[in-house]
Parts: C-alpha cells; sequence; structure tokens
C-alpha cells in the first residue's frame, strides 16, 4: 500500500511516529525526567562542592594552571557547578543549564582523554564526562519534567 499525498494540499499536522501517550504514560515520562535532571543536578553540585571543600579553591585555581589553563577558569567552572546544579535541581531554566555545563563536561573529557577510556584508570577516564555530556544534551531536549520550583522558570 503506498501513501498519497497531495501538493497542492497543504499539510496542517505533523506526522507521528509514535501513539500518543495516555495521562499516566505522560505523568511516568514527566516523573522520569525530573529523575535525570534532579541526578544531574546532585552530581553537578557535587563536583562543584568537591572543588570548594575538598580541593580548595585555591588548589583548584592551580590545578587549572598546571593544565595551562587561565586560573580565573576554574572559578569559572565552579559557579558553573554549582548554580547549574542547583538550577537543576530546582528545575530552573532546565534546558540552557544543561546546554550551559556541557562545554565544562567537554574541558572534563579533554583533560582526562589521555588517561584511557575507564574512569577508574589513574587519573580517571574520558569517558564519564562524555557520558555526562551526552545525558545533559538528552536533559536540554526533555526539558524540566515534574516537581519545579516553578513552571514560569522551567
Amino acid at each position: 500500500m503506498q501513501a498519497t499525498h497531495s501538493h497542492n494540499t497543504p499539510s496542517h499536522t505533523t506526522p507521528s511516529y509514535s501513539a500518543p501517550l495516555s495521562g499516566s504514560q505522560q505523568a511516568i515520562q514527566a516523573h522520569a525526567t525530573a529523575l535525570l535532571r534532579v541526578s544531574l543536578g546532585i552530581m553537578t553540585l557535587a563536583h562543584g562542592l568537591l572543588k570548594v571543600f575538598v580541593f580548595t579553591v585555591p588548589g583548584t585555581v592551580g590545578y587549572f594552571e598546571s593544565l595551562d589553563l587561565p586560573g580565573f577558569i576554574a572559578y569559572l567552572t565552579i559557579f558553573a557547578e554549582i548554580g547549574g546544579g542547583l538550577a537543576l535541581l530546582f528545575g530552573v531554566y532546565t534546558r540552557w543549564v544543561s546546554l550551559a555545563l556541557i562545554p565544562v563536561l567537554i574541558g572534563a573529557a579533554w583533560v582526562h582523554a589521555g588517561n584511557g577510556w575507564v574512569f577508574s584508570n589513574p587519573g580517571g577516564g574520558w569517558e564519564y564526562p562524555v557520558f555526562w555530556a551526552v545525558a545533559l544534551l538528552v536533559q536540554a531536549g526533555l526539558g524540566s519534567g515534574s516537581l519545579v520550583v516553578s513552571r514560569r522558570f522551567a
């Protein structure tokens, strides 16, 4: 069977390649999206706080400088991780925050690129920050999901 389409008749509907979701399926999808968002928020916040309370800010700046990066990049990274992690936790501007954090993870992948594939290698591998960047890209596509502070800022 062959579908026909008239080029003279405008189509006002977008083709759907999957069945519409029921109300309960929409709720599950919204909660799954929120679970991803909250997980990414916790991970991002934890990495930012690690740089402040464990490595210390001066230690983090020194590490960035040892990579021949300007020290101020360390401050931007800490701010991005703490601020971005909190924004993700609360569902604030999720799409934009997720996209804004991807360069941080690409930078982390660059730092770990010479250590091999597995993150358990000495110095950590590159697959974890790459996977994390992909997860942020997926989050940007999905949006905030449920459980946000305000729909207005989601």
